[in-house]
């Protein structure tokens, strides 16, 4: 369970992002989809453009990212924004720090990861939990 939001005075905005499912014993796992959390959509990227200052730069599977094995774990997903004005942005996240596990000889999936890219296109790695304000 992933959760991101942003905003300030005017506009704020909740979204849980989606990942993979584990594997079970007769099936692969699922990618790209919320597995801990019921009766979520996310936002269709033309609405959340048309309403938010934010430009939805991609949205994938994170390919190879579920674990390995005789059936394998669900990919997460990339989401990637580029915000247009100056905002508070907070992240809730799982599976930064230990790796989704893997059982009856099934490979660990992959760490989930938190980049945030400056202007410049310097990359900052950010902790699962955190608060900050980015500004143009």
């Amino acid at each position: 369970m992933n959760n991101f939001c942003f905003g300030d005075g005017s506009v704020g905005y909740y979204e849980t992002i989606c990942g993979g499912s584990g594997a079970g014993p007769e099936w692969d796992g699922t990618s790209g989809i919320h597995s801990h959390m019921t009766n979520t959509r996310i936002t269709d990227a033309e609405i959340l453009e048309k309403r938010y200052p934010i430009i939805l730069d991609c949205f994938s599977f994170r390919p190879m990212s579920g674990g390995a094995g005789e059936y394998r774990g669900g990919d997460g997903v990339v989401r990637q924004f580029t915000f247009r004005k100056p905002l508070e942005v907070s992240l809730l996240t799982e599976r930064r720090v230990n790796v989704p596990f893997g059982l009856k000889g099934g490979q660990p999936g992959k760490k989930g990861k938190n980049i945030l890219i400056q202007s410049d296109g310097h990359h900052i790695g950010l902790p699962p939990k955190c608060a900050l304000r980015l500004v143009n």
